[in-house]
């Protein structure tokens, strides 16, 4: 008996890809690659059309032109594969725009830096190896991307560099595009979009939105960067956030970011790159990208992606990355198809704005350090920051030190005063003082992580007892004069003790005051 005719016989590809990523699924989405039907002998012929190289004409070369034309087709058609080969120097960062237009439209679909298209933020990886796009040495991507009457992809330099042999040598040298006719694309087939956004934000005070879509479409996928510039560590403890259709509460909500790639208790210490979903480092942060290929998550009207801690999380959350210097950068490409008209993209930041920030503590604020006369028209004769990265002893006149004795340094806070000296035990400093100095030593204590339900210590200065301390979240300073008597040897001992089982010790700043 003759088996019936294929429903999907009008697909250009052997893959199902289209079902695959169209806005109809099969019955069983995702479940297959497809490989069944490469024996089909389908109807439609694979093209290819080259630019970027020398052997194609000026006008697609970035040799007289900083925006260059790689492929303009006529449909109907799918793309299957896109290729970029590395630029002559073997590097490429976010100078360098990806855009794509379907049927026609003058305002893209896809506008991303070429290299976070591939799931390589900022391009800082030699290697990337996923189910859809790939890196080594070239650029491969394999998303289906139909179109019915035209489609043009265009790479757009908005850098420094003019048009010419060495605006050649830093841009992609070659590409191709690979695509296939087609009789016809049914109805309910999606175009291709993509977006890329990246922000700096208090996230404890509002989200980080990477997607807000118009029309009927799905969700396939994105890659994701997060980082504190400047400091080691960030959270992980971001949900990610669905809401479809205009619905006020999230219907998908992943919690935990590293959970909703895949992973668990923080990303593992090793790049982990799967075909679905994958991590590596990313400067001191963290990248993560995943394809929803068994599970795009459909829309209607609309839908929007946003990344932000969730409504039941530990409030202390919220509370640490609302504050001054707690500023997260995050970076997200988001893949996704839906019938056109679509909502306008983001306007795309010129490329220097597109770079990630710069490794600077707190950015984008800045620590603020008093001035020295500042300190002296306050009768300051020394001046410590506990745990400060780089410089603790900020001011000392001659005579006067400081030197740690227990405890280890921690800058793990944000603005104002962000470190300290800590311990499980204890935390002690040892002061040097002119013999016989009186003056005013004075300490200040905070806990602004509430660290195990509120810190509880004890304060020693020079044989003087303080405490307990309780309830320094927003800080304290503790006060005790000495006379000549008690720096006869020129030595004054301080030392913060732990009270409580399971905390640790704090000592934030120590100054010396001659009043």
């Amino acid at each position: 008996m003759q088996a019936p005719r294929r429903p999907t016989s009008w697909l250009p590809l052997s893959l199902t890809g289209l079902l695959l990523f169209g806005l109809s699924a099969p019955s069983l989405p995702g479940q297959s690659l497809g490989f069944e039907d490469l024996a089909t002998l389908a109807p439609g012929r694979t093209k290819a059309e080259n630019a970027l190289w020398i052997e194609n004409p000026l006008s697609a070369r970035f040799n007289s032109s900083k925006s260059v034309v790689v492929a303009d087709l006529k449909g109907p058609a799918v793309i299957t594969m896109i290729h970029f080969a590395m630029p002559q120097t073997l590097k490429l960062n976010r100078d360098v725009l990806l855009r794509m237009y379907w049927d026609g439209e003058t305002s893209p679909s896809v506008d991303v830096p070429l290299v976070d298209f591939f799931c390589d933020p900022a391009g800082l990886r030699d290697q990337v190896n996923t189910a859809l796009v790939n890196k080594r040495r070239g650029f491969n991507a394999y998303f289906p991307m139909p179109f019915r009457r035209a489609a043009k992809i265009e790479l757009v330099y908005d850098g420094p560099v003019a048009p010419g042999e060495e605006l050649w040598k830093i841009m992609p040298c070659y590409s191709y595009v690979t695509y296939r006719a087609a009789r016809k694309l049914p109805s309910d087939t999606g175009y291709f979009h993509a977006s890329w956004r990246q922000e700096g934000l208090l996230l404890g005070k509002r989200d980080y939105v990477a997607l807000e879509a118009k029309g009927k479409g799905k969700f396939v996928g994105w890659n994701v960067t997060v980082r504190s510039p400047g400091r080691d560590g960030y959270p992980v403890d971001e949900n990610e956030k669905f809401f479809i259709d205009g619905e006020a509460t999230a219907s998908v909500e992943f919690q935990g970011l590293e959970d909703s790639f895949g992973f668990s208790w923080g990303f593992p210490e090793s790049d982990n790159l799967f075909p679905l979903t994958g991590y590596f480092r990313f400067l001191k942060g963290a990248a993560a990208y995943r394809f929803f290929t068994q599970d795009a998550i459909n829309f209607d009207r609309s839908l929007r992606v946003a990344i932000g801690f969730g409504v039941n999380e530990d409030p202390s959350f919220r509370r640490d990355f609302s504050k001054p210097g707690s500023t997260l950068q995050l970076s997200t490409t988001v893949y996704w198809y839906q019938v056109e008209p679509h909502a306008s993209l983001p306007p795309m930041p010129p490329a220097a704005q597109r770079a990630p920030a710069p490794e600077e503590p707190f950015w984008p604020d800045k620590e603020k350090l008093p001035a020295a006369a500042e300190l002296r028209d306050r009768g300051v004769k020394l001046y410590l920051l506990c745990g400060r990265p780089g410089k603790e002893l900020i001011y000392a006149e001659t005579g006067y030190g400081a030197a740690p004795q227990k405890g280890y340094a921690w800058n793990g806070w944000g603005l104002p005063v962000y470190h300290a000296r800590a311990g499980n035990d204890e935390a002690s400093i040892l002061l040097t003082v002119p013999q016989g100095a009186a003056g005013l030593v004075r300490v200040f204590v905070i806990d602004p992580d509430n660290f195990d339900g509120g810190r509880q210590e004890k304060l020693t200065i020079a044989g003087q007892e303080f405490g307990p301390i309780t309830a320094f979240q927003e800080g304290k300073w503790i006060e005790s004069r000495l006379g000549a008597g008690q720096t006869a040897g020129g030595k004054v001992p301080v030392r913060a003790t732990n009270l409580r089982k399971g905390s640790n010790a704090v000592i934030s700043i120590v100054e010396w005051v001659e009043k």
